[in-house]
């Protein structure tokens, strides 16, 4: 068996791979001729029929649609295209991914559709980059912050906010934070590593795209995660992943304002009657500047009820705003 016999089948799925779907299948003549286009390798009817018929029996999903002129397609697809548009869609909004890997990762994503059905995908999805990041650098340390977490070992890092100049500035007056990596989480478009912090002695976030430069893994195991930690808990009781003290909160809802909590609190939520036009909330939420704001967004349809407080908090917060309309900072 020569060279191009050994290939001839690998390049047959790949044509199938790159160029059918249920709606766009590829005849036998029209396969013999992009082999021949493609690779150079010359074959007859009865040799494309025996090379699908190894293909299934591998395991491949090929469709034959048997008539005057039969044709094959690839029905086994990673994902389908309204997956694919999801994904694409995903990457293009993020925040977190700069302009150019977004352009880079939807190119990857559409190779695993038909080239057709690929390029229809890439036309309809729209242009997200007004706030995307342009630094390159997160990548590598997002890599770094993998590999820390599969090896279950401490890292240091340098962490920034910006001034009034739009000009990075580092906290903690400069010196390194050591962090126990736990796991990454995306949250609001953004990207944040979780885990536990030797400077404030408890669980905390960090968004990666403050970290100032590719962290330093540490050769010193993590301090291990508490049993009765659990990640999904703490991102939805946290707040736009604002590091502050999470309390139960009661608060009375207004009926119209139903999809709103449950879009916040998920579908669990603690919920009951109060009267013929309010409802009660029970959750758990990292109480801060960013909860109180987001109660006050509705105008008064959702209401602190206990505990006392985060009641007055909230009011204290209120009529400070209220102040400020006349007065400086």
């Amino acid at each position: 068996m020569d060279y191009n016999a050994k290939l001839r089948p690998l390049c047959l799925l790949k044509i199938l791979y790159e160029l059918t779907d249920a709606d766009h299948p590829l005849t036998t003549n029209e396969l013999i001729q992009l082999l021949d286009e493609r690779f150079s390798i010359k074959t007859y009817r009865t040799r494309i029929s025996e090379d699908i018929e190894a293909l299934v029996d591998f395991g491949f999903e090929i469709s034959v649609f048997k008539g005057k002129n039969t044709s094959y397609c690839l029905e086994q697809r990673t994902f389908e295209p309204a997956e694919l548009k999801i994904l694409i869609d995903a990457v293009q909004s993020s925040n977190f991914i700069t302009e150019r890997k977004s352009q880079e990762l939807a190119k990857r994503l559409i190779t695993l559709a038909p080239s057709n059905v690929g390029k229809a995908l890439l036309d309809l999805t729209g242009n997200y980059a007004r706030l995307k990041q342009s630094n390159e650098k997160i990548y590598y340390i997002v890599d770094t912050l993998i590999r820390a977490i599969l090896k279950k070992t401490k890292i240091t890092f340098k962490y920034f906010e910006y001034d009034q100049y739009k000009r990075q500035k580092l906290r903690h007056g400069g010196a390194a934070y050591t962090l126990s990596p736990y796991a990454l989480v995306w949250d609001n478009n953004l990207y944040y590593v979780v885990g536990y912090s030797d400077k404030h002695r408890t669980i905390v976030n960090f968004r990666v795209d403050r970290i100032e430069s590719t962290p330093k893994i540490l050769d010193e195991p993590i301090v291990p995660r508490p049993g009765d930690f659990d990640l999904d808990e703490y991102r939805s009781t946290m707040m736009h992943m604002y590091n502050s003290e999470r309390k139960i909160v009661e608060l009375a809802c207004n009926f119209s304002v139903m999809d709103a909590i449950i879009d916040h609190f998920g579908e669990d939520v603690d919920t009951g009657l109060i009267d013929e036009k309010t409802f009660s909330v029970t959750a758990e939420t990292a109480v801060n500047h960013i909860f109180y704001s987001w109660v006050f967004g509705f105008g008064g349809k959702v209401r602190i009820l206990e505990p006392r407080e985060v009641l007055e908090g909230y009011a204290d917060m209120v009529l400070a705003a209220a102040d400020s309309l006349t007065k400086e900072f």
